[in-house]
């Protein structure tokens, strides 16, 4: 529930804090601070994105290694049969958690929009 504040209430909590603005570091090359840390999630969330992609990259490589070095062994060759599942099913994980977070944040509670460039808008509530 907001209570509304009168004018005198105002000036007085002006009086006592002073004008207060977001500090210059938050605002990450936009006037807007709200709009400067969505853009610093929406930047977190690719790069996790591109380095997960990375990390599945560097394990399935990893695997294709060890199971061309593996002479034949089937011990070795299930450890690298095992890494290369581990990646694929890391990186489905990945997909599908960033899915859902995407359909609840954005379809449901409609935090999260697409624009028409494939880039992401956060809506950071306020206490405006």
């Amino acid at each position: 529930m907001k209570i509304p504040l009168s004018q005198n209430q105002r000036k007085d909590i002006n009086e006592i804090f002073g004008q207060i603005s977001p500090p210059d570091s938050m605002r990450i090359g936009v006037d807007d601070p709200i709009l400067g840390v969505s853009r610093l999630i929406s930047f977190g969330i690719l790069f996790f994105i591109t380095v997960a992609g990375f990390v599945l990259l560097l394990f399935l490589l990893w695997g294709a290694f060890d199971w061309i070095t593996s002479g034949g062994e089937k011990e070795k060759i299930a450890k690298a049969q095992s890494k290369i599942t581990n990646a694929l099913i890391g990186i489905v994980l990945v997909f599908v958690v960033l899915t859902i977070f995407n359909v609840v944040a954005g379809n449901i509670l409609g935090i999260i929009n697409i624009g028409p460039d494939g880039n992401w808008t956060i809506k950071i509530p306020t206490l405006r």
